[in-house]
C-alpha cells in the first residue's frame, strides 16, 4: 500500500499526496480527476472548499512547525 503524506504549509493550505481518497459527511467521494496531489484550505476563505483556491495569501498566519501531542488521557 502507497504511503500518503501530508505536509501542513506555513500560511497555507494542507498539502495532501499519495494514495487517498476524499469524502464528504455521506462517505460521497470527491471526483480528483486522478490527481495524485491536492492541497486542502485551512483558512476557510476559499471558494473551492475543501480545495484550497489560494484565498488565504495574506489573509492566514500560521507558522508550521512539528510539535509533540501530550499523551491521550
Amino acid at each position: 500500500m502507497a504511503t500518503t503524506k501530508i505536509t501542513v504549509n506555513s500560511n497555507g493550505s494542507l498539502k495532501v499526496e499519495g494514495d487517498f481518497e476524499i469524502v464528504d459527511k455521506n462517505g460521497n467521494n470527491y471526483g480528483l480527476a486522478g490527481r495524485e496531489v491536492v492541497s486542502i484550505c485551512r483558512c476557510g476563505l476559499s471558494k473551492n472548499k475543501p480545495f484550497c483556491d489560494g484565498s488565504h495569501k495574506g489573509n492566514f498566519d500560521h507558522d508550521a512547525t512539528a510539535f509533540d501531542l501530550p499523551p491521550r488521557k
